[in-house]
């Protein structure tokens, strides 16, 4: 008998106003103790509505995990980091890395941005940054059922970006009253984010709706698959399914920073401060891969 996944908790973030002035909205997604949520350390829905040509973001630095970016719609970025609505891009902070994320121009803009934690043993990884826009990223579809798989494998395909932590991130979209059934490893932590529409989750069939974020139940059954099963409402549904390998070890959070103690923390402020971090864009060829 199959391993049937359920949704274990649900609940719909409120949004907040976000720090790029009026027009930003910020949904924080995930809302339990990183205990029940590890890997996953934040994510959030960034909406923005810019109605001027005043230049907001700007570098900013990162250190001890990975930023997972998927732009659901509008553009971002500059010349030679430039994302497109559909485009993800993974960038590994490891050792510790400045980036910059300047919106210049008007602009209408919603990004899903993920803290992904980084194994112990890879904590300081060499940064390196990953780029797979929409055209390349694997995908089934058919009338009724379209996915798309931005990392790990989902629905028979498997996508080329190489992942630390193993991580499955697919965009799932399902005609009205349209069902799929696909498997995940039993122990992965999973929750779904419905972009719009609604579905039923799981045997159970309990309804996610537009906006809501359901996470499922999980299994101790290392090696062994679970079945996750989807079934859209009346309107179609689509939903961001994030599921990764529980990496057991606690973390430290400061501002930009992640860390094992108190003491990493300490020292990565100390870093930035000595212009000890390199800007994402002096990474060598080899750190930077485009799919």
């Amino acid at each position: 008998m199959s391993i049937q996944r359920n949704l274990a908790k649900l609940y719909t973030p409120q949004a907040q106003r976000g720090f790029l002035g009026a027009g930003h909205l910020a949904s924080p997604l995930i809302q339990v103790a990183f205990s029940e949520s590890d890997p996953f350390i934040v994510l959030m829905d960034d909406r923005l509505e810019k109605r001027d040509e005043q230049p907001v973001g700007g570098p900013h630095p990162h250190a001890g995990f990975e930023t997972v970016s998927l732009l659901l719609e509008g553009e971002m970025g500059d010349e030679a980091y430039r994302m497109s609505g559909g485009d993800l891009q993974l960038m590994t902070a490891g050792s510790g890395v400045i980036h910059t994320e300047t919106i210049e121009r008007e602009a209408n803009m919603r990004l899903l941005q993920l803290w992904l934690t980084l194994p112990k043993k890879d904590r300081w990884a060499t940064p390196r940054v990953q780029d797979i826009p929409l055209n390349h990223v694997p995908r089934v579809t058919n009338e009724s059922v379209d996915i798309k798989v931005y990392s790990g494998s989902l629905a028979g395909v498997t996508s080329p970006v190489q992942n630390y932590t193993p991580l499955i991130l697919a965009d799932i979209w399902l005609a009205p009253h349209a069902s799929t059934v696909q498997y995940i490893p039993a122990p992965y932590t999973a929750f779904l984010y419905a972009i719009e529409g609604s579905v039923e989750v799981g045997d159970a069939k309990k309804q996610l709706m537009q906006d809501q974020v359901g996470w499922l139940d999980r299994f101790a059954d290392d090696d062994v698959l679970s079945e996750l099963r989807l079934t859209a409402g009346e309107t179609g549904g689509r939903v961001i399914l994030y599921a990764g390998e529980r990496q057991g070890d606690e973390i430290v959070s400061h501002g930009p920073f992640i860390g094992d103690t108190q003491e990493d923390i300490r020292r990565l402020y100390q870093d930035y401060r000595q212009g000890k971090l390199n800007h994402i864009a002096t990474l060598p060829q080899g750190q930077h891969i485009h799919y």
